[in-house]
């Protein structure tokens, strides 16, 4: 149902009285909040980012939601909730290693969608950088940038990491290449190299990395030292490892002797 009436006040009022619809309605869009409180559509876009940080909502394709309907989200919101912190430094320190020009993939995966967050203004001018993702939320996020160079890859969709996988996704990654990948993963050993609970998920990962020229690893420090149920890809494939100033000195030092750049933010 459109939200009718315009509502006057500050932004901090402003954000309040989202929270309260989003709470009611269960799902509010920006272009209804915008006519709504007369501002514009970004302004709307840069209050549900707070709201989302503050746990009062979740922001999903062209507005939020709120109550049950982001309980749908299962697993992904769970895990966006945790380490949000380090989660946003990783990934301001990951989009910092973008360059213009690049052909970029993103993993799906929280820490790899903070990466999408974190884009710097000048990259997201038309055309700087190409995204290719499997990631619905890295979709919504640089899906309202102006003009963005954006390739949404299709496939079986999975509910609790929002994203796609399976042959069509593998298929569609065969016939391209990127400077770059950013991976995330569940655990990282030296023995076992990367790691995630989902087997499609991997076959999408090795993928992606097999087809990029760069291979980037974004974990928080709670993931080093931890194996997973099936394998991404071993240890000598990655060329660097971002992750928080919490991982312990001797899992860096074993990453490091396998050839591998630490990047801590």
């Amino acid at each position: 149902m459109p939200l009718r009436g315009p509502i006057a006040g500050g932004a901090r009022d402003r954000r309040a009285q989202i929270a309260r619809l989003v709470a009611e309605q269960e799902r509010v869009s920006v272009a209804d909040l915008a006519r709504r409180f007369l501002v514009t559509d970004a302004s709307i876009r840069r209050d549900l980012v707070i709201l989302e940080g503050e746990g009062r909502l979740r922001r999903v394709h062209g507005g939020a939601v709120g109550g049950a309907a982001s309980r749908h989200l299962g697993i992904y919101a769970e895990k966006a909730r945790e380490r949000r912190e380090e989660k946003a430094r990783i990934g301001a320190a990951a989009a910092a290693m973008i360059s213009v020009g690049d052909v970029v993939f993103l993993d799906s995966g929280t820490t790899v969608a903070a990466i999408a967050a974190n884009v710097p203004g000048p990259l997201r001018r038309s055309n700087a950088i190409t995204v290719v993702t499997p990631s619905l939320p890295v979709i919504e996020e640089i899906g309202a940038w102006e003009s963005p160079h954006l390739i949404c890859l299709g496939g079986l969709y999975l509910p609790d990491y929002r994203a796609v996988v399976g042959p069509q996704t593998v298929a569609g990654l065969r016939e391209l290449s990127a400077d770059v990948v950013f991976l995330g993963c569940e655990g990282l050993t030296i023995e076992e190299g990367l790691t995630t609970p989902h087997v499609l998920v991997a076959e999408v990962g090795a993928m992606m990395a097999a087809r990029a020229r760069r291979v980037v690893v974004v974990a928080d420090s709670s993931k080093l030292g931890q194996s997973g149920f099936t394998p991404i890809v071993p240890i000598h494939a990655v060329d660097a490892l971002v992750t928080d100033t919490g991982a312990l000195a001797e899992h860096l030092e074993r990453i490091r002797a396998a050839g591998v750049e630490v990047i801590l933010a």
